[in-house]
């Protein structure tokens, strides 16, 4: 049932900085499990040849395109990415309580480079804000909460 996420909801539990943190490192590293091999079979150790920054349309696509398109089907049908699941954590609408709109959840996507253009700030935002929000998260209007 969708409640009203107010800050002095007596009911919700803010995911901080430092949960929050740990479930990035998690999530960083099972990306890497399934990147680095994939981009080692297509380019070889050329990979880490610093010459260029994109090797190709391949990289491209593993790069950037698959993480991006996991964690937002992630999002979209869990409210969360493995590594929230592992801190017990979801992201939520911020007005309603309920499930973000996809929408909201590819906002909150592209958000993240906005949080991380002025070295990380908009990142490091949470450990200061009442209702621990980044501020992708403020930009899309989620919240991340604990769950049971």
């Amino acid at each position: 049932m969708p409640f009203a996420l107010a800050p002095e909801h007596p009911q919700v539990e803010y995911v901080g900085f430092w949960k929050r943190a740990l479930a990035s490192v998690i999530d960083s590293a099972l990306a890497l499990i399934v990147t680095v091999p994939l981009l080692l079979s297509v380019y070889g150790l050329e990979y880490f040849d610093p010459g260029r920054p994109i090797k190709g349309p391949v990289d491209l696509l593993i790069s950037w395109v698959l993480p991006a398109v996991a964690v937002l089907l992630f999002w979209s049908y869990k409210q969360a990415t493995p590594g929230k699941m592992a801190v017990h954590a979801k992201i939520a609408n911020a007005a309603t309580g309920g499930v973000p709109t996809d929408l909201q959840l590819l906002g909150r996507y592209l958000g993240y480079f906005i949080s991380g253009i002025p070295l990380g700030l908009g990142f490091l935002w949470v450990a200061f804000d009442r209702r621990k929000q980044a501020w992708h998260d403020k930009l899309a209007g989620t919240v991340v909460i604990s769950t049971p």
